[in-house]
């Protein structure tokens, strides 16, 4: 292939296809959270963690038809920060997206040291080389070309439906007791303190840990600026939010707490693997290593091309380095990927030399930051769709359900739930630190639009010409 130039001024590739699309939305609700998380919801709410999936399910659910409703009315590259500086100014925009850059970088770091730790049980190499080589490998994936990153996130999603549907099969066999010696039936939902045995306070309490298990099904809306069929993709991605959730977590958590008693101590820290153990599985730990880690290394290479992505746009808008903007000629933004991996690796280097200080307190800062980005998608709806109602209707393929008061009413649950953190002393520290961020970025925008060297966009359009 002959380049013009190392890299140019230009614009994104639509080289995502319909089916890297389809499993990008697929794989990004199911991560390594659910593997391994999974665990500490149900030690917080017992068997009722199947009513905290299915609570947090909903609400994330709305907010991506309200994304949705957006992207599909005006589909732009980095749509998390863009609508929110249509609807709520430039501040918001700068906010949005250098706080959504820095809750996956710091994210793109901490999947390279859980890949490491995982690979660090098969290869006898330090953890900190392996997770080295975890940056370097996913890196050079979205250093390729868009449709590289999409062709590994189609397989390593496959992979992981793959192995859930698995899982479900033979989880459905032992319930009914259709499995050799399974004794059937559905006692441990109750058997051991009851559905609540830690009450009905701690099924709120796990929701928070739920959301943050569920972060990464708004890539799509994300990537949907370089696919082909961008409305489209993201009007099928989000409508089917609902039955993956259904499948996927509620169901399978329904199955694990069935299969075993929910405070086993095998179950509160591998649910999964021990689940298979019941059933005999030969391997089953090797197995969902495997699984495991094929669930990071999609997390991580998500992480790299949505941190880049973001970084994008910022640039685009002013927000950041102009530098930055330069694309390869396969419309790869190198410079913003690059940057986001370098800044990574600050996490990377944090949880060797301060794991309990500096690491921890970088892995509280983005515990939150998703409710803040909900909290603004939503509020962030609620004004677009009155200027898209007056000024463009026909672009209203795709709507929020029973708008106002749908929206509203998440937004008011996404308030509650932030609330109630500073009353649970488990979570209190998460959302402290996310404060904290929140408040370091918000801090920085009037040194932004005092002495950046193009003026804030203020408002992007929202109405295209052909729409007049």
């Amino acid at each position: 292939m002959s380049e013009k130039s190392p890299d140019r001024q230009g614009e994104l590739r639509t080289g995502l296809r319909r089916r890297h699309m389809t499993m990008l939305a697929i794989g990004g609700a199911v991560g390594a959270g659910l593997f391994v998380g999974s665990g500490q919801v149900i030690r917080t709410a017992g068997p009722a963690a199947i009513l905290s999936y299915a609570a947090a399910g909903l609400l994330v659910l709305f907010v991506l038809r309200a994304l949705g409703e957006m992207v599909v009315a005006r589909p732009v590259a980095g749509s998390l920060a863009e609508y929110a500086r249509m609807a709520l100014g430039p501040w918001a925009g700068f906010t949005i997206g250098w706080l959504y850059w820095y809750l996956y970088v710091i994210l793109v770091g901490a999947e390279a040291v859980a890949g490491a730790a995982i690979l660090a049980s098969w290869v006898d190499l330090p953890q900190w080389l392996l997770a080295a080589a975890l940056l370097i490998l996913m890196t050079c994936v979205n250093l390729v070309s868009v449709r590289s990153f999409g062709e590994f996130e189609f397989w390593f999603a496959s992979i992981k439906v793959a192995a859930i549907v698995v899982f479900l099969v033979l989880g459905v066999l032992y319930v009914l007791g259709l499995w050799p010696d399974s004794p059937g039936g559905l006692h441990n939902l109750t058997a051991h303190g009851g559905l609540m045995p830690n009450g009905l306070t701690s099924v709120f309490t796990a929701i928070v840990a739920v959301m943050f298990a569920f972060g990464g099904t708004e890539i799509v809306t994300i990537a949907a600026a370089e696919s082909a069929e961008p409305g489209r993709a993201v009007a099928r991605a989000t409508g089917n939010v609902l039955w993956r959730v259904a499948l996927f977590y509620v169901f399978s958590i329904f199955l694990v707490v069935s299969i075993l008693p929910w405070n086993d101590a095998q179950v509160l820290r591998s649910p999964f693997v021990s689940a298979l153990d019941r059933l005999d599985v030969p391997a089953a730990g090797t197995i969902m290593q495997a699984v495991i880690l094929t669930a990071v290394l999609s997390v991580l290479n998500s992480a790299i091309y949505v941190s880049s992505r973001m970084l994008y746009v910022l640039t685009r808008d002013g927000d950041a380095p102009a530098g930055l903007t330069r694309l390869t000629p396969r419309g790869v933004p190198v410079r913003a990927i690059l940057l986001g991996t370098v800044a990574a690796w600050g996490a990377v280097v944090a949880s060797y030399v301060s794991p309990d200080q500096v690491f921890k307190f970088l892995m509280n800062s983005i515990g939150t930051i998703l409710a803040f980005v909900y909290l603004a998608i939503l509020i962030s709806e609620i004004r677009l769709r009155r200027r898209l109602e007056r000024d463009a209707p026909a672009s209203l393929t795709y709507r929020m359900w029973l708008f106002p008061y749908l929206s509203v009413l998440c937004v008011v649950a996404l308030v509650a739930v932030l609330v109630s953190m500073a009353f649970m002393p488990a979570v209190r520290s998460q959302l402290l630190a996310s404060l904290i961020s929140l408040a370091a970025v918000a801090a920085l925008y009037p040194l932004r639009r005092r002495y950046g060297r193009r003026p804030p966009v203020t408002t992007p359009p929202l109405i295209h010409p052909t729409d007049r």
